[in-house]
């Protein structure tokens, strides 16, 4: 083989490999789907139904939490109280948010391990889940509330495809169909669809089922999942991603419906946003996110 034949061999391997490695890279982060999906959005018109993430623009950007020295994660909106419900892990608490991002009150943990996500139910009842023993604690408090202990509360303990501390990053609740969705963070990435927990009627026997959709898992075009937010009025899902910073707007079936990016220079965000943990919904659907370490966003629609 001449040097001439050599070197071409030697330059075409190394395109192909190059090009090899792109191909599983854009897989691995799901550029395809993501790609094919924004230019679809070209050719389409905005669902009147759907909430339509891409009008939103940011109106209060990474504003510090004040107080808070441990790391935020999840969120949720509490209609009754009009405030925000958020947990910290490393030293747990269940700390109250005004709507502007500030302290209203802490309340110390006892026995929940690794809080990682905090969901409304109902009056002065929320659901908090334990990342690394994938269990699911009610609670409820009152405005006398000064600690919560897992010892005295509702638990259910799910141990599905359990991955270290992969595992239950979010949560989202559908009043009416009465089902807690339940994001494993990734490795598989998965939602789950509680039934029968926390468990509303004494008079009724007790009684879990555990639905999985295989289908929709696979259409999310994002690399983990952070939190959730269930839409009442559309049905739609909300999905936040911290590794692919985005937030995904999704039906039931996991088909896509819009995204919001949370990129620099993206709906008007002047910084990336650095780790979003938890995203929320109220009843006006202004959408509020905290990130870590102790970061406070809301956007709103123009």
């Amino acid at each position: 083989m001449s040097r001439f034949s050599r070197s071409t061999f030697v330059l075409s391997s190394v395109i192909f490999l190059a090009l090899l490695a792109a191909g599983f890279s854009a897989q691995h982060y799901r550029l395809f789907d993501r790609t094919w999906f924004n230019l679809s959005l070209l050719w389409q018109s905005a669902n009147p139904d759907a909430i339509n993430l891409g009008e939103y623009r940011a109106v209060l950007q990474g504003q510090k939490i004040d107080g808070l020295e441990d790391n935020v994660s999840a969120l949720t909106y509490d209609p009754v109280r009009k405030s925000l419900f958020t947990v910290t892990n490393k030293q747990p608490e269940m700390v109250e948010l005004s709507l502007d991002g500030h302290i209203v009150r802490r309340i110390p943990l006892v026995g929940f391990g690794d809080a990682e996500a905090i969901e409304f139910i109902e009056e002065n009842t929320y659901v908090i889940t334990d990342e690394h023993e994938q269990r699911l604690i009610k609670v409820k408090i009152n405005d006398t509330t000064r600690q919560l202990n897992a010892a005295d509360a509702e638990q259910l303990t799910l141990g599905i495809n359990q991955s270290g501390n992969k595992g239950f990053e979010g949560l989202a609740y559908d009043s009416a169909g009465k089902r807690l969705f339940v994001a494993k963070e990734r490795d598989p990435m998965l939602i789950y669809e509680v039934r029968g927990f926390p468990h509303d009627n004494p008079k009724q026997p007790y009684a879990t089922h555990v639905v999985t959709n295989p289908r929709r898992d696979a259409r999310l075009f994002v690399r983990d999942l952070s939190s959730l937010q269930f839409d009442e009025r559309s049905g739609h899902l909300l999905a936040l991603s911290d590794e692919s910073k985005l937030l995904l707007e999704l039906d039931i079936n996991g088909r896509p419906f819009s995204t919001l990016s949370l990129k620099k220079g993206r709906h008007g965000l002047e910084k990336s946003v650095p780790q979003a943990e938890g995203v929320a919904m109220d009843d006006a659907g202004t959408l509020y996110v905290v990130s870590e370490p102790n970061l406070f966003y809301v956007f709103k629609k123009p």
